[in-house]
């Protein structure tokens, strides 16, 4: 019997799951991040990823026919020619590029109004590129060296192939997913990095290194194939296939996927569309979500005071829940202020405006999609921690207006497992 492991590194905290080939759950584990300097974050990364495969039962890695890493979208870092990092890595989150934002704007102002595959999805003050530009501005790269993303990087402790990345994980750099290779205007960048091969998520890459089968008692035949992001092996997870079908990740942020027909790219909106087999994937993050929640209650003062809500009554609060300014999506405003006042005495009440303001920014963004031609919603699957929130999912039932459900299966680790199954089954076919 073969076994398939997927691991996840999300915002706070990172899974793995290994499944068999009828994609039913043998064995899974997680661990959730310390707080950390910036500068051990790669070290801790890497010894998560070891921990997280030493506590998949040995007999189940001894059978692993496949594993693919998925990490947050935008999270990247620039590493010599051995594969180490040379600074800090920059998390999906910050923002600190705004500062270069006019000069890449500058860039594209002669190439007209004409449409410019990439170019909203990278004038943002989180992508992957305008990051790489921040570096490029504060002196920091050095000719030769590779810009990888947190899944990449990860990958690559597996495999060794340095410089590979994946079409999901590479649309914030400025990869052309239409057309399926990096646009001219990219190019002319003159970026003093080598920019990653990109290949199909799932993609079969190379065995796991002779090192890292002995040290995990992996089959030296173990494939590791290309990753993800985790809002897109979320999506995987939640079994939704037809145009219409969405997913909503309830995690430390709020990202919305949902499966169109129609390619839709507006960065003024911070909406972006990934290449799915023949449709695409259409959404955007915003910044607020659970992160939010954490700030202000316990997990356990969470589950007691969701209790008291009386969901299906509007909350009168008009609140934008953020932690601090700027957001992403439904509107790409780094400078937009969070709306937290006034707060009332009841914490019953606070929470209950929190979730209402979160359901509205929710609302708000599938409205948008639609608005700017993806295919119309007709349902919702909810992953990530806030699925399990009753008064929230009633709360946003009443603001969608559609069929609102838990994905069966809720976690990134799993999409991902999945999403190494059927890269390993096209590798197969591919060899026949």
């Amino acid at each position: 019997m073969s076994f398939y492991i997927g691991v996840d590194f999300g915002t706070s905290g990172a899974r793995a799951i290994a499944i068999d080939a009828r994609q039913k759950v043998v064995a899974q584990t997680s661990q959730r991040f310390e707080a950390l300097a910036p500068d051990r974050w790669a070290g801790a990364w890497r010894q998560t990823l070891g921990e997280l495969l030493t506590q998949i039962p040995a007999a189940i890695r001894a059978q692993a026919a496949a594993i693919a890493v998925n990490g947050t979208s935008s999270t990247v870092m620039v590493c010599d020619g051995e594969g180490q990092p040379v600074m800090a890595p920059l998390l999906y989150n910050d923002g600190r590029g705004s500062a270069v934002l006019p000069q890449l704007r500058a860039y594209f102002e002669p190439l007209g109004d004409r449409p410019i595959p990439g170019r909203d999805t990278v004038l943002s003050a989180t992508s992957s590129l305008i990051k790489l530009l921040w570096w490029q501005a504060q002196g920091a790269l050095a000719p030769g060296a590779y810009l990888l993303h947190q899944a990449d990087w990860l990958g690559f402790l597996l495999h060794g192939q340095l410089g590979v990345s994946d079409y999901h994980n590479a649309l914030k750099l400025g990869y052309d997913v239409v057309r399926l290779e990096y646009p001219d205007w990219l190019l002319g960048l003159d970026l003093p990095v080598q920019l990653p091969k990109v290949v199909a998520p799932g993609m079969a890459i190379a065995p796991v290194l002779p090192a890292i089968a002995q040290t995990f008692g992996l089959p030296t035949t173990c494939q590791v194939c290309a990753g993800t992001t985790d809002s897109i092996a979320a999506f995987l997870a939640s079994g939704a296939v037809a145009p219409g079908e969405a997913v909503t990740s309830l995690g430390s942020t709020l990202v919305l996927k949902l499966l169109s027909k129609t390619y839709v790219e507006q960065g003024a909106s911070g909406v972006y569309s990934h290449r799915w087999g023949d449709l695409w994937l259409v959404g955007g993050a915003s910044n607020t979500g659970g992160a939010v929640l954490q700030h202000f209650f316990t997990a356990t003062e969470l589950v007691q005071l969701s209790a008291q809500i009386a969901a299906g009554q509007p909350s009168p609060l008009d609140y934008y829940p953020l932690l601090q300014p700027g957001e992403r999506f439904p509107v790409n405003d780094p400078t937009l202020p969070p709306r937290l006042a006034p707060r009332p005495p009841s914490d019953v009440e606070f929470l209950h405006g929190l979730l209402e303001g979160m359901a509205r920014i929710e609302a708000a963004g599938y409205r948008q999609l639609q608005a700017l031609g993806a295919t119309p919603l007709r349902r919702v699957y909810t992953a990530g921690g806030g699925a399990e929130n009753e008064a929230w999912t009633a709360i946003r039932d009443r603001h969608l207006g559609v069929p609102v459900g838990r994905s069966p299966q809720t976690e990134a680790a799993y999409g991902t497992a999945v999403l190494a199954l059927r890269g390993l089954e096209g590798w197969a076919r591919s060899q026949e």
